[in-house]
């Protein structure tokens, strides 16, 4: 038996009075925690969920996240996260393509009403049998008739379920990959994977009870379920959440509650690195931060010597997909930190450069980045002609251009999806996108292919610019026609205040091809 659900059961012996989560002036003990994930799983197993059954779930991050997501688990049944985000179509998309026998849904604010969404995709969803909505409050009544709040539903259950047996190679989580081509794609992860992804990020980290970590990331997302989320409870260590993410906040959250790790995407480095406010003390936060994490997007180098320089913590890089449970590969603490690679293959873990034809390319040479490893997940659900495409006799096919250094050390260079071919030449959107942001008054900036007749694809920058700076789309242009190769600048810039991003803060790319 391994059921990912016996890290919170470990700690909740071992430490049940130890601050599991904290929000606000709210903090909960793991015992606490792991007593309310029973009566949540106790309560679906009377609702008729069944051991394999899926159960969707789509909550903040709040405590009631880590407390549905481990009382699925602990139920045997496969847990489901959703983008909070999503509006009816896509919320009812994700219910059936994973047939979900039930749905524990937060009810939304009245800016985003997601418990009336989510009921309208229920209405189309035959095999969802439960819905349940999360509120604030969760004895408040409930905000929809005929719909029990997560506390009407366990309320007449007791906690002390145990945790069901399950095997190792049994699917835990369903995580649904963005679809930038086609519908999403849910990747199943067995409780093995996630369980030797919390495991070694745990060790990788050095995470102790002592540690105590920003929950920003979005739990539902891969990088917030296994680093911030799994391995801090292996640890024993405390996990303080933020809902949504705001720069000064999440200063000011450090800088009260002392933390020691802090794990983001790029877009969230470099809104602290800019940020200021009045009564933030940057001496006691660097006195106690010991460690940034940054993934899902690759970091420009810019950025990552900003914050360094101003915060007085290393960041280290890593690579991972959620095809990867997901981490893959990283600057790890025992080896060299190489600044703009994405370290080496973490334990148990192969990775390779291939060309076209499936070969393993020489070290320094650009091909797509092949994985295998325990953290390979079983296959797309209910897809096998894809899970066969992107699984090749056991190698996952991440759809990313990278390369090898001679010494083990790897780079990403771009995802093949992005590569623009201009005229015959491959364009790497992220080189110049890194050469954008050294223009001293470029704050961001994202590159796309657009159809050209004549070249096939043509180079535009989206740009957004520092406060205060008045460069114009020319002059940005005629910069970067003097620091790029000819095939490679952009011929033209657009100007934004901003860039339209996902829940995690990853640029769309595929909305930018849209304007």
């Amino acid at each position: 038996m391994l059921n990912l659900a016996t890290i919170l059961d470990e700690q909740a012996r071992r430490r049940g009075g130890h601050p599991a989560f904290v929000i606000g002036e709210t903090r909960l003990s793991y015992a606490t925690v792991r007593a309310l994930a029973s009566r949540v799983a106790a309560a679906l197993r009377a609702a008729g969920i069944q051991p394999g059954d899926r159960v969707a779930l789509a909550c903040p991050n709040l405590p009631w996240f880590p407390v549905c997501y481990f009382g699925i688990l602990m139920a045997g049944a496969v847990a489901v996260p959703l983008n909070v985000l999503f509006k009816r179509r896509e919320i009812a998309y994700h219910l059936n393509d994973s047939g979900a026998a039930a749905f524990l849904c937060f009810q939304g604010t009245p800016e985003l009403p997601l418990g009336a969404e989510a009921r309208a995709a229920v209405s189309e969803s035959p095999d969802c049998r439960t819905f349940v909505l999360i509120t604030p409050k969760p004895d408040d009544p409930s905000p929809q008739p005929g719909v029990p709040t997560l506390g009407q539903f366990i309320h007449p259950h007791a906690a002390g379920m145990e945790t069901a047996p399950v095997r190792e190679s049994d699917t835990a989580v369903i995580l649904y990959t963005s679809g930038t081509t086609g519908q999403p794609k849910g990747a199943e992860l067995s409780h093995h994977n996630l369980f030797m992804n919390a495991f070694l990020t745990r060790d990788l980290l050095r995470y102790t009870a002592e540690d105590a970590g920003l929950g920003v990331l979005p739990l539902f997302h891969s990088f917030g379920q296994t680093v911030v989320m799994n391995a801090m409870i292996l640890a024993g260590g405390t996990t303080l959440l933020l809902p949504r993410f705001e720069p000064v906040a999440a200063l000011q959250a450090m800088q009260r509650e002392g933390l020691t790790v802090f794990s983001g995407v790029p877009t969230m480095y470099f809104a602290m690195m800019q940020a200021s406010a009045e009564g933030l003390d940057l001496e006691r936060i660097r006195a106690r931060l010991r460690l940034a994490v940054s993934g899902g997007a690759a970091l420009p180098l810019e950025v990552l010597r900003g914050f360094e320089e101003k915060f007085g913590v290393p960041i280290l890089e890593g690579y991972g997909l959620s095809e990867t449970s997901p981490v893959a590969c990283f600057n790890q603490l025992d080896a060299e930190r190489r600044v703009g690679t994405i370290g080496t293959p973490v334990w148990g873990v192969d990775m390779r450069i291939a060309g076209p034809d499936g070969a393993t390319v020489p070290d320094g040479e650009p091909g797509e980045v092949l994985i295998r490893g325990h953290n390979i997940m079983k296959g797309y659900w209910n897809r096998p002609a894809e899970t066969a495409e992107a699984v090749v006799d056991g190698w996952l096919r991440t759809g990313d251009i990278g390369l090898r250094e001679p010494d083990g050390y790897f780079r990403i260079v771009d995802r093949s999806k992005d590569m623009i071919i201009r005229g015959g030449f491959n364009v790497y959107p992220r080189e110049v996108e890194e050469v954008l942001l050294t223009h001293p008054e470029v704050a961001l900036a994202a590159v796309v292919g657009l159809p050209d007749p004549a070249l096939g694809e043509e180079i535009r920058a989206f740009v957004v610019l520092r406060p205060g700076a008045v460069a114009t789309s020319e002059e940005i242009v005629a910069w970067s026609r003097s620091v790029l190769a000819s095939y490679k600048y952009p011929r033209s810039v657009i100007l934004r205040d901003s860039l339209p991003m996902n829940a995690t803060g990853k640029i769309l790319k595929t909305e930018l091809r849209k304007l």
